[in-house]
């Protein structure tokens, strides 16, 4: 336990608790912990003196950046730092014949660098550029903030008006998991609880899929990252329609995923699927809360027997989700949150992770739909963004992710998986099976 006494900036709230237990997860793995990565593909090198301006403003700003995650008693809070550091760093490739590898590479190193909690920046800032093009990274630990605080930052970062900017975080609000558990009464909130705990024993009454290779113990993460045309993109946007509804876009990726992973291994050992993913609690098109995490979680299920079909797959997806809305499952685990937040963080991660049946991992596949990217319309400090990727640090098993975002009308997949587990040929070979699945052209 941390005997630090530091004086505390701002508590951490039941969602941040939610992603610090997989951090420490992760770390108990012998990997980095939960650390995340938002990357702008640039053509040229942005106005490197604007951008460090702009950067040490939003430090001015929001002073939590520059804070250090630390245990008090059981809790764990940001606390001030008695020593000023850097949070913004420049790579420059020195040698020509790297310039090939050189943005990968560093991206990679950035995202398995290990360090302690305590002394980790909860954010940072990196400019990787080789002689071809340049790489913005943000870099941060998950209990900072979620994608969409992560999108927000990119968005304070290119607003060029310092009076818009003053307005970011404003009006101030508390965690937005405790404004919705506020709306009920105490006796609500315990349906609520026992609601969820129902559900989670009716998805642990099957045995997860997991395609990882566990012979191995976890190395190091890797990404690949794919972006389709525009013309690609469209055509997905009508499969969307036409399979699942606007509303349901999410749960589209979600069933190609399913289907390109059983196409992978179909006699994988396992009885269903089982896809975790998080919800935004914030209200649309706003600017607050800025940093924590604001999200409900929510999980997909597919038994085999589905997925063959991909109309049946579709069907069962949003007949489950269709029940989850009417039967209020996505703000039931909200009271579990709050709840969970006052275990260990060994407990709590024992519950997010091991089945209740029969003690496997109970995620198949991570899932994030960052949706939107609506941080910046064309340039990024009179660099223009070109492409993005999206990163995160995995528990093993599952040893795989998969970030999905639309920019520019065009739809990116990150593949995030952990080495040995996965090798590059094999998520090669998934990407291929998700494209077919994407644009309907799966049997």
């Amino acid at each position: 336990m941390n005997s630090s006494k530091d004086p505390i900036i701002q508590s951490l709230n039941p969602a941040d608790y939610l992603t610090l237990a997989m951090d420490e997860e992760i770390r108990q793995e012998n990997m980095p912990g939960s650390l995340c990565g938002f990357a702008l593909v640039l053509d040229s090198l942005p106005d490197v003196i604007q951008l460090t301006a702009r950067i040490s403003e939003f430090t001015e700003q929001f002073p939590l950046a520059l804070a250090s995650l630390q245990q008090q008693g059981d809790r764990f809070h940001w606390c001030q730092r008695t020593q000023p550091f850097s949070i913004f760093f420049q790579h420059k490739c020195a040698d020509p014949e790297s310039a090939g590898t050189f943005q990968q590479t560093t991206l990679l190193t950035l995202l398995n660098q290990q360090q302690p909690r305590e002394t980790l920046a909860p954010l940072e800032f990196h400019l990787i550029s080789d002689p071809n093009n340049t790489v913005f990274l943000l870099r941060w630990i998950h209990p900072f903030c979620d994608a969409k605080g992560a999108d927000l930052i990119l968005k304070y970062l290119c607003t060029e008006d310092k009076a818009q900017r003053t307005q970011f975080d404003l009006p101030k609000s508390e965690s937005l998991v405790n404004v919705h558990l506020a709306k009920y009464k105490w006796w609500q909130k315990i349906a609520l609880f026992l609601k969820a705990k129902r559900y989670i024993t009716r998805l642990d009454s099957y045995h997860s899929i997991q395609h990882a290779d566990l012979s191995h113990p976890p190395k190091q993460l890797n990404c690949i990252t794919h972006t389709f045309s525009a013309e690609q993109s469209g055509v997905i946007a009508q499969q969307v329609r036409s399979n699942v509804g606007l509303t349901g876009t999410s749960l589209y990726y979600i069933g190609c995923l399913i289907r390109a992973l059983h196409g992978l291994a179909p006699e994988q050992a396992g009885d269903a699927y089982c896809v975790p993913y998080a919800f935004n609690l914030r209200k649309q098109n706003v600017r607050t809360p800025l940093l924590g995490n604001h999200i409900g979680t929510l999980f997909a299920q597919a038994p085999k027997t589905v997925i063959a079909n991909r109309i049946a797959l579709f069907t069962h997806l949003k007949q489950q989700n269709k029940e989850t809305i009417q039967q209020q499952l996505d703000y039931a685990f909200l009271p579990i949150m709050w709840a969970a937040s006052w275990l260990s963080l060994k407990k709590y991660g024992s519950e997010l992770r091991v089945s209740h049946g029969d003690g496997s991992e109970r995620s198949s596949v991570w899932f994030s739909d960052i949706g939107q990217a609506e941080f910046v319309a064309r340039s990024f400090f009179g660099a223009d963004v070109v492409g993005l990727r999206h990163l995160c640090q995995i528990s093993s098993p599952p040893g795989i992710a998969l970030l999905v975002c639309q920019y520019r009308q065009q739809l990116t997949l990150s593949y995030n998986f952990i080495e040995p587990l996965f090798n590059e040929a094999q998520i090669e070979q998934l990407h291929q099976l998700m494209s077919q699945e994407l644009l309907g052209a799966a049997s």
